[in-house]
This record gives C-alpha cells, sequence and structure tokens, in this order.
C-alpha cells in the first residue's frame, strides 16, 4: 500500500461517515498543555521572539516559558491573506466551516494582481468580498494597497503582537516591532476555522547593527549588503533580532525595508524592538491620521492608543526587549558607518557588490522600478525624486527624463502613499521625468501587469526579489538597489549613483576619487544552544521519536531523483503566473511543476520517487502549490540539504514530508554533479527510507548497498498531521471533537 494511500486510508478514519459519531483524535497541540515539547527547555532569558511568541501562545502550563524549537499552539492577533483569500476560500468551506471563529481576526487586501480587469480575476475579487462582507471580517479592495504596507497604516500590525500572513513578506511588520511571520493558506483556513494554528519557535540570530549609516545609505543598503556578505544559509530559518545602537538611528521606514527583505535573507522573521523612534512615529501617524479624518478617530491608531503604548514600553521596559541573557543562535554584527550602496544581483540576493565598485562598468539598463511593499513608501518616493531635483537644480535649462530606450515604473505601496506623495509633490516630479505610474500593488514585482521585463532585457528594481523569471522573462537580468539608485540609474540608463548622476548634470564626466570604504562585518560567540546529535536533533527531540502512530508508515522505497541546485525556489517549483489560477487541475500541476527549473522534469519524474535537492530548497514565495505540485508529480518524499521552512510547512500541511540530510546531497553531488549533468538526474539507485528509525540507504539495481547514513526522525506531531491527510483534516477533526 503506497504511502499517500495509507494517509487517504487515515484520514477516511477520521473525516468518514462516521467520523461524527467517534471522537476523532485531537492533535497534541490542543490536547496537551505542552504542545510539541520535541525540545528541553534551556537555562537562560528568552528572546524578544519568544517573549512575544509566549503572549500568544495557547495551551502552555502555568510558569512555562516558550523556547526556540518548542511547537506551540498559536493565536495570533491578526491572520492576513490578499488575492489568495480566493484559495483559501473552498479550503475552508472544505474542512466544513461556515463561520470565522473570530472575524476581528482576519484581513483581507486585494494587492496583486489589481491590474487585471478579466472578467474571471474581476469574479474572484467580488466573491472575496461577499464572502468578507457575509462574515464581518475586515476587507480592502484592489486599489488601497500592498497588503503588508496597509496592516502597518492601519494598526493592524502593532508593536508587541504576532501578526501572520499568508504572504512570505510579512516579515515586514517586524520594522515597527510587530513579530511579523508567514504561514499558508492551509494555515489560514485554519486560523479562520479556530483562531489558532501551529508554530515552532525557530532559533533567533541577534544582528547587531554598529555605528550610523553615513549620508546616501538607506535601510535597502543594509540588508543587501547582509544577504551577500552572509550568504551561506547563516540565517536560514531562523528569527533575526536586530540590536545595537545603529538601530537607533534607523527611521521606521528604514526598518521596514530590512524587515521586509529578511525573507530573501532566508529568515523566517526579522524584528526590531519598539523604542523611541518607533513611539515619535506612531505619534506622528496618529496626528496626521486625526488632521486627515473627516470621520473621527481612527479605530486603532489614534491618540489614546499610542498614548497606552507609550506607558506600556515605559513602565514595564522588560516586556519589550530580550533579557540581558537571552540564548541566541548566533551573534552576527555589521558596523554601519563602513556601509556604501550597495547593488544586488544580477539575479540573485546573494551577490551583493558596493555601487562604486559596479557603475564604472556602465551596465545599460531597459527597464527602472520603484514598485512594493519593500521601498514604496513616500520617503522612497521623496529621495527617488530628490534625485531629479538635484539634477535639475544643476542644469535648470535642461529637461530630466529618463533615458532613451528606458522604461520607468512606478507605484506607491498604498493609495495614502500615494496621495502624501502627490501632495509633497514628490509624485509630479517622477512623472514629469517619465516615470509611469502604477495602481498601488504588487504587479511588476510578481511579475503580473505591465512593464515585465523580455528576452535579453536588464532591469534595475528597488523590490525585494530577482530570481531568474520573477519580474517576467527568464532571458532577463535584474538588479536590485535603493530608491535613489534606481531614479538616478534611470536617468543615465545605465547603473550609476545619484552622485554621477547629478555630476554629469555639472558637467563634471568623472567625480574626485574616494578612498575606498571596506565593508566591516563579523560573528560574535554565540551563546551555547542545546546539545544535538550527530544529524543535528535536539536531545529531548531524539528521544521523544522513534515510534510510529497507528496509521503512519516506518519505511519508505522508491527511485532516487537528484536535482543538484542551491536555492531551488518556489518560482521554480511552481512558476508564479500560474498562482493565481485556482482552477489548475492535479493533472496540470503535474506537467507545469519545475517548469522554471528544468521543463524535462514532468517528462523524467515517476510516482512514488524520492526527491533529493541541494541547500534551501523552496526558498522564496509561501505559495503552497510548490509542495502540491509535487505531490500532483507523484513525489513521495523531498530530501534535501536544507529546506525553506516556509515550503516544510507547506509540505507538511499538505501531507508531503520533507527531511533534511547534508551528507546524503554531498554523496550525491561528489558522484553525480559533473560541469555537464542535467539539471534533473535519474540516479539508477532507489531509496530506503526508515521514517521512524531515522536510517537511510541506497542501494543500486542489483540491489548492492552503495550508501547508509540517518535522517531527522519524524515525531508525533508531523506523523498525525501526515496521517490526518494534512492540516485540513486535523482541524477538522478538531471540529468534530468540539462540536
Amino acid at each position: 500500500m503506497s504511502f499517500r494511500l495509507l494517509v487517504a486510508a487515515a484520514a477516511a478514519r477520521r473525516v468518514g461517515p462516521h467520523a461524527a459519531a467517534s471522537a476523532p483524535r485531537r492533535h497534541s497541540v490542543l490536547t496537551t498543555k505542552r504542545g510539541f515539547g520535541f525540545t528541553t527547555p534551556r537555562q537562560g532569558g528568552q528572546t524578544l521572539v519568544e517573549k512575544i511568541a509566549q503572549q500568544h501562545a495557547v495551551g502552555l502550563s502555568e510558569g512555562e516559558l516558550v523556547r526556540s524549537g518548542d511547537f506551540i499552539g498559536i493565536r495570533p492577533r491578526h491572520i492576513m491573506t490578499h488575492d489568495n483569500t480566493g484559495a483559501v476560500i473552498p479550503k475552508f468551506t472544505s474542512i466544513g466551516a461556515t463561520r470565522l471563529a473570530d472575524p476581528k481576526q482576519p484581513v483581507f487586501a486585494l494587492d496583486h494582481d489589481i491590474q487585471n480587469k478579466g472578467e474571471k480575476n474581476i469574479a474572484k475579487y467580488h466573491s472575496i468580498e461577499r464572502f468578507s462582507k457575509l462574515h464581518g471580517n475586515q476587507f480592502y479592495p484592489a486599489g488601497r494597497g500592498i497588503a503588508h504596507q496597509v496592516l502597518v497604516e492601519e494598526g493592524h500590525a502593532w508593536p508587541g503582537t504576532m501578526v501572520v500572513g499568508s504572504d512570505s513578506h510579512s516579515n515586514m511588520y517586524g520594522g515597527i516591532g510587530c513579530l511579523g511571520t508567514p504561514v499558508v493558506r492551509t494555515d489560514a483556513a485554519a486560523i479562520w476555522a479556530t483562531s489558532q494554528t501551529w508554530w515552532q519557535a525557530p532559533p533567533v540570530a541577534k544582528v547587531e547593527l554598529r555605528g550610523q549609516l553615513p549620508a546616501g545609505v538607506v535601510g535597502k543598503d543594509v540588508i543587501v549588503a547582509l544577504c551577500g556578505l552572509f550568504s551561506k544559509d547563516e540565517v536560514l530559518n531562523h528569527a533575526v533580532e536586530f540590536v545595537g545602537e545603529g538601530t537607533r538611528s534607523l527611521v521606521v521606514e528604514d526598518r521596514l525595508a530590512i524587515a521586509n527583505m529578511t525573507t530573501e535573507w532566508g529568515a523566517l522573521a526579522g524584528l526590531f524592538a519598539v523604542d523611541e523612534t518607533t513611539m515619535q512615529w506612531y505619534e506622528a501617524r496618529a496626528r496626521h491620521i486625526a488632521e486627515k479624518s473627516s470621520n473621527g478617530l481612527h479605530p486603532i491608531v489614534n491618540a489614546d492608543a499610542v498614548a497606552a503604548l507609550r506607558r506600556s514600553v515605559e513602565s514595564d521596559p522588560a516586556r519589550w526587549r530580550p533579557d540581558e541573557d537571552a540564548v541566541y543562535a548566533k551573534h552576527i554584527w555589521l558596523d554601519l558607518g563602513s556601509l556604501t550602496p550597495h547593488i544586488s544581483g544580477p539575479d540573485t540576493v546573494k551577490t551583493a557588490t558596493p555601487l562604486a565598485d559596479l557603475e564604472h562598468k556602465k551596465i545599460a539598463i531597459h527597464k527602472a522600478y520603484i514598485v512594493s511593499c519593500v521601498n514604496s513608501r513616500a520617503k522612497d518616493l521623496r529621495e527617488a525624486a530628490n534625485v531629479i531635483r538635484a539634477i535639475k537644480q544643476a542644469r535648470p535649462d535642461h529637461t530630466v527624463k529618463a533615458a532613451d530606450g528606458v522604461s520607468w515604473y512606478v507605484a506607491a505601496a498604498s493609495s495614502q502613499v500615494q496621495a502624501e506623495a502627490q501632495a509633497s509633490g514628490d509624485w509630479q516630479v517622477l512623472v514629469d521625468a517619465g516615470a509611469k505610474t502604477l495602481p498601488p500593488g504588487c504587479g511588476p514585482c510578481i511579475g503580473l501587469g505591465v512593464g515585465l521585463l523580455e528576452d535579453g532585457e536588464v532591469g534595475i528594481s528597488a523590490t525585494n526579489r530577482n530570481y531568474k523569471g520573477r519580474m517576467g522573462s527568464k532571458k532577463a537580468h535584474t538588479y536590485l538597489a535603493s530608491p535613489a539608485v534606481v531614479s538616478a540609474s534611470a536617468i543615465e540608463g545605465y547603473i550609476c549613483s545619484p552622485e554621477t548622476a547629478i555630476a554629469k548634470a555639472n558637467a563634471k564626466s568623472v567625480l574626485p576619487e574616494s578612498a575606498p570604504r571596506r565593508v566591516s562585518f563579523g560573528f560574535e560567540h554565540a551563546t551555547p544552544t542545546l546539545k544535538t546529535d550527530s544529524n543535528g536533533n535536539g536531545a529531548a527531540a531524539t528521544a521523544a521519536t522513534g515510534s510510529a502512530i497507528d496509521g503512519f508508515p516506518e519505511l519508505l522505497s522508491g527511485r532516487v531523483v537528484f536535482l543538484p541546485a542551491d536555492n531551488l525556489n518556489t518560482d521554480g517549483i511552481y512558476p508564479g503566473k500560474y498562482t493565481y489560477q485556482d482552477d489548475i487541475t492535479r493533472d496540470q500541476m503535474k506537467q507545469i511543476v519545475m517548469e522554471n527549473y528544468d521543463p524535462e522534469f514532468s517528462k523524467l519524474v515517476q510516482n512514488e520517487d524520492i526527491v533529493v535537492a541541494g541547500a534551501n530548497f523552496g526558498t522564496g514565495s509561501s505559495r503552497e502549490q510548490a509542495a502540491t505540485a509535487l505531490l500532483a508529480a507523484g513525489v513521495r518524499l523531498v530530501i534535501c540539504e536544507s529546506a525553506s521552512e516556509t515550503f516544510k510547512r507547506n509540505a507538511v500541511n499538505n501531507g508531503l514530508l520533507v527531511l533534511e540530510s547534508p551528507p546524503l546531497v554531498k554523496w550525491l553531488r561528489d558522484r553525480y554533479q559533473k560541469p555537464d549533468a542535467a539539471s534533473t538526474i535519474i540516479t539508477g539507485l532507489n531509496a530506503r527510507v526508515e521514517l521512524t528509525a531515522g536510517k537511510l540507504s541506497l542501494a543500486n539495481d542489483a540491489e548492492n548497498n552503495e550508501y547508509t547514513g540517518s535522517i531527522p526522525r519524524i515525531g508525533r506531531a508531523a506523523q498525525e498531521i501526515i496521517v490526518a491527510g494534512g492540516l485540513e483534516n486535523w482541524v477538522r477533526n478538531r471540529m468534530l471533537a468540539s462540536a
């Protein structure tokens, strides 16, 4: 009997015709006080991530502290969905839910495909709005802005709270001291139905920012540099806490940009502590809203709420800071004073180059973008417009326009941002310089709408992602930069600094040379963490596993299909252009899986194959089709060097196991990865995987054993979700139990 048939049979036993008459098995997070206690509580204090998670945890015993590694039940302040609400609704109804557990919790904000005026998309948007009106939750229509920006503006993301979103850039909320982290669509449906889901508190990395940013260097340069300087997955699947004197010099807009792109750095959250800068930003925000409002006080962001926040921060500072003896997985530092403007790419955030080292190459561009949730706030648009103003001031008789052959696109992060930019004159300055305006939404950043990159083109963008094919053609190249650098580059037609563009306007072809500045960064000694065994499992985790629950197979076997690439992202597994086509069948999924990575994959893969892949597998967006498409192709297990935590969550929630085994991947690389190797390698080996024993062996067609190793054991929590057939059935079981 195949693994998926076992899963289906187990799920049928729990949700079939007689399920209501019997007491279904409930997930341990909801039946025990400890939850998924796989790790031993460590000595020492809590990180800020652990403290905020503690405030939103359910089922903890009195006095119990949340620690990294703990699997806990959480009740977040809000769950955000955007266009993918259209895919969450059928999951919600298929569970059997008829009402939202807490109508105040879900927030819908349409932002991704808002340029699409096709009948099908408009109908989807209307259906989402009708659902919201029926259930009474918060809804923001297309045109209001990018969801992450809207949640910050409207106070849904609030300091000291935990807010989850069905989008990978939910990390952004950390810029205002809110623990933001992504969940997947199945999690969203679970929260709608029960107000809860599960979360594994990740290891926490301390990132100490020293010094202050020099003039002309902004938050985007900080995170671009961090992604390039620490490009070996140092913070993969971690939460990042930014600390140090340097944080105090960063304005909130820069903090939001940095937190936003911790996603690309591989982190599950990026968090700044609330400080005086945060408080002054909220006080100014409340005054601004009150002045502009014709309907009285804002229900969340108002003077009283902000004053209460300040009182809490000042009267109970320990709540708002990590403990002095907090336990961190690692300690990274960066001297902000040594930083210069940096450029990311092309085509990967793991390559970051000082602009001064790049601009002499005069890399020609065809398109320029100031769009997206990372860098389209009022401050960003003002900095871009100020470059134009400075050029015009240098040559008052000169018309400043985007260079011939360059198409320049600008979109505000929200309607409020656009209104502010229009009132300040920044918007018109950009329009007069040739920028083509787009509605406040994701647009080109997600590869939707007008202005996408075409074959052979080069783009420079103030967005957060530059994977091949992300913003259009896979045969194009994308660099990432700050809005000011994008503005200067659009005017000059090649990647250059604002200083160069202004100097040229002053008829100075060469800027005075400055001494090269070396970026100062490094590691500090990290606080010791829980002892691990040879597989990297916590001691308690090892002790807590080893047997299979009823219905869970102890053994899997299948062909080994090797994908040697590292950082195989969700766009490579399941192209973004299909993400919001909700009517794609499983057979169609099978045909398009890995289309952006290797179009031959779908022809080579067979039912019950075991895929082995490189490091950081499934990085990128939170789209769960990356997991379900592999299931549709017949893949029964993925083993990789390391995996995106969001992808692993998607996979487990949908009944697909993902395990990590760096030694196995190294062995396969040594054997199969040659300069002319195919992207998809049929190894001719068969794997025998003992899931609960944590053992793995590979044999050839003659059944001669060629490799033996260990893998992480599958603990009870993951087993229960797998046996239930995924998180949806687990939620259904809970609903039946509480009926």
